[in-house]
């Protein structure tokens, strides 16, 4: 555990998935430093960021953040992945049509793994900054989110449109579900831990599960 962390009443397991080169490791740059690389390079196997957001006041969690690489050989580890997160940040590039036409690809990989009632799912639309650029509408991704059931932002890693929303909204959905019961704390699962420093603020939030052995998902 990071010492320099401020106190947090839990911890989310959050993991951006989609084609290589649409910019999921700039968006976490600038979420967690205020910047945007100068130089982008495609992710090798998966990277880790990781930062404390209040999403009420006085509620803090820490997301821990996983980016992975969006190339075919690299997909193996990325499913190793999958079962431990509690959200998916599925992004795609405004300027691709290949890897928005990829996302129901990546959207049914992920739910061969994660429960999607255990889980919660938002769509990305980045490099809003290059509208120019733009083949890929605001609408087509709000079609392709709202038929799938899912939240969407358009984000940009260069202005920081929406980077801040995007990860602050899919942790207060997570937190949401956790608020109804509808997730719950679960030994031996990864998603979802208890913070240290920090009241919890609901009883209800107390109760532990088992882990389920006989399913591919965390339910």
């Amino acid at each position: 555990m990071d010492a320099v962390d401020p106190a947090f009443a839990y911890q989310f397991r959050i993991i951006l998935i989609g084609n290589t080169m649409v910019g999921k490791s700039s968006l976490l740059k600038y979420f967690t430093e205020g910047r945007c690389p100068a130089v982008s390079e495609a992710t090798v196997g998966v990277d880790f960021f990781a930062k404390v957001v209040e999403i009420s006041p006085g509620i803090r969690v820490k997301l821990q953040m996983w980016d992975t690489a969006g190339q075919e050989r690299f997909r193996s580890i990325t499913r190793t992945y999958y079962r431990n997160s509690v959200g998916v940040l599925m992004v795609y590039d405004i300027t691709s049509r290949e890897s928005f036409e990829d996302m129901l690809n990546w959207l049914n990989e992920a739910l061969k793994y994660i429960d999607p009632g255990r889980a919660v799912f938002m769509v990305i639309g980045h490099k809003s900054d290059m509208a120019h650029e733009r083949v890929i509408t605001e609408a087509d991704g709000e079609r392709f989110a709202s038929a799938n059931g899912l939240s969407f932002l358009e984000t940009s890693a260069v202005t920081g449109d929406n980077v801040q929303t995007a990860f602050t909204t899919l942790a207060k959905q997570i937190y949401g579900m956790l608020a109804d019961g509808r997730l719950k704390l679960i030994d031996g699962w990864d998603g979802i831990k208890k913070g240290y420093g920090s009241e919890v603020p609901r009883d209800n939030f107390q109760i532990t599960e088992k882990l389920k052995t006989d399913s591919g998902c965390c339910s």
